[in-house]
């Protein structure tokens, strides 16, 4: 007995401390998903009932069974909203917790319910609802960031910033304009989420394990109970296919790193050095050390995270990629991915939008900062192939020696005297004061889509009847 004891010991010691069982603890632990596919609730529920009700209908069940099955299920449901249901992880998922209470309160009736389907197709089902239910959320969240957006560029059609490419002044632009470039962003978001609703709209319920079902059901029925376009139109893909998921992630990933550029943009604007926005208190932090300090957490949280979101992508596509038709247990792993990610999705979208709304926009220091760089010389050059009739190469070369003499007089090229830019160039008239300043560059790009106020005002409207 002795020798027994410290066998059992020596293995449990193996095991490690969490498992004090053993084998049985460790498969106990890797095998249930209750812990986070409780989250289904609602969509298996409704599902069983669609499942139900068609199996009436066709004659496979009787209609006292299915009332018994409908009015027990609603029972659960209620048990769950008001957090007076007990889950168990003896039962490993979602779908036989709600088996087992049924059992419970109606009896053998409760054993029909599962006639004609799997778990396959059933948590199919179960999950391809709620990644569609979650599609419409973002949607409207991406709906109310681009209304927000909308707001603030025709609050500053005509507000003049610098443009940058490589974080180099450029060209003078409006903080409209600048605006409209995330409602471009966040539009193809949208976009992006339509076509995966979709895509996504065929009921997997009725493929059963993976080669249908027997039993004369009707899948129309049922994908018109649950709101589906069609049923899908093979057993063994409807089962094993974890697309939608996978297409969520990278809607998700897409439009989180636009939030993150967006992010990257305000922590920059939001610096003493650039003073371009103020944010809010309600998206601020203090320093505990430095009272000065008006740290922009939100937005470097909304910056992080994307790499959340980014790492559920890569999980699940490689979680999928080595998988043999139909379903495989491996599949079980693909929910906390796809939840922690709509989570962090809605979250970074919420704070953004609280974000654009409530940030101060310092004009006059973007209006300064508009002028540096020489941010004026591409407007020179157009101007001397417009006025003076020079090749554009000629007039590009003509525009840098001008900007060389500028800097080293320490002053804007608007601030050059005639006579200097004669020296450069004969053909040089007082007239190209004119074109500048940063106020005449942006009103000139008239072009379609350009930073023009007129122009900005053009999409401003395009966009909201859309929207």
């Amino acid at each position: 007995m002795a020798e027994s004891n410290t066998d059992t010991k020596s293995s449990n010691q193996m095991w490690g401390g969490r498992f004090a069982s053993g084998p049985d603890a460790i498969m106990e632990e890797i095998n249930a998903s209750i812990g986070f596919d409780k989250k289904l609730f609602a969509q298996d529920i409704r599902g069983s009932i669609a499942h139900a009700t068609m199996l009436a209908h066709q004659g496979i069940i009787s209609t006292e069974d299915k009332d018994k099955i409908v009015h027990g299920l609603n029972t659960i449901l209620s048990e769950i909203e008001s957090g007076n249901f007990e889950f168990s992880r003896q039962l490993e998922d979602i779908h036989m917790n709600i088996e087992a209470r049924l059992a419970t309160l109606i009896g053998p009736a409760a054993g029909r319910l599962h006639t004609a389907r799997s778990r396959n197709d059933q948590v199919a089902l179960d999950f391809r609802l709620w990644v569609k239910e979650e599609l419409e959320k973002t949607e409207k969240m991406l709906t109310g960031l681009i209304a927000a957006f909308l707001d603030r560029a025709e609050e500053h059609a005509e507000s003049v910033m610098p443009g940058f490419t490589h974080l180099q002044t450029a060209q003078p632009v409006t903080f409209g304009h600048h605006c409209m470039a995330y409602v471009e962003m966040f539009g193809r978001d949208r976009s992006r989420v339509r076509h995966a609703i979709e895509h996504l709209d065929e009921s997997p319920i009725g493929a059963a394990a993976l080669a249908g079902t027997g039993y004369p059901i009707d899948r129309h029925m049922t994908a018109k109970a649950l709101g589906f376009r069609e049923p899908t139109r093979n057993s063994i893909d409807t089962v094993s296919d974890r697309d939608f998921a996978i297409e969520f992630l990278a809607i998700a990933a897409i439009t989180g790193m636009h939030l993150s550029r967006l992010a990257e943009e305000i922590v920059i604007w939001s610096t003493p050095q650039f003073g371009f926005v103020r944010l809010s208190d309600a998206f601020s932090t203090g320093s505990s050390i430095m009272p000065q300090k008006k740290n922009p957490d939100a937005a470097e949280l909304v910056r992080a995270k994307t790499g959340r979101i980014n790492g559920s992508l890569i999980a699940l596509l490689t979680i999928m990629k080595g998988l043999p038709l139909a379903y495989s247990k491996d599949m079980q792993e693909d929910k906390e991915q796809v939840f922690d990610a709509a989570e962090s999705l809605e979250l970074a979208i919420a704070a953004m939008t609280g974000m654009v709304r409530d940030m101060t926009v310092n004009t006059a220091r973007m209006k300064a900062a508009a002028g540096s760089g020489f941010s004026t010389a591409t407007d020179l050059a157009d101007w001397l192939v417009r006025e003076a009739g020079l090749p554009f190469r000629d007039a590009h070369h003509v525009t840098g020696r001008a900007v060389a003499l500028a800097e080293s007089k320490g002053c804007d090229l608007a601030e050059l005297p005639l006579a200097d830019l004669q020296a450069i160039h004969s053909a040089i008239t007082d007239k190209v004061y004119d074109v500048l300043t940063v106020e005449a560059s942006v009103a000139s790009r008239k072009s379609f889509g350009g930073t023009a106020p007129s122009e900005v005002r053009k999409q401003i409207a395009f966009w909201r009847a859309r929207n």
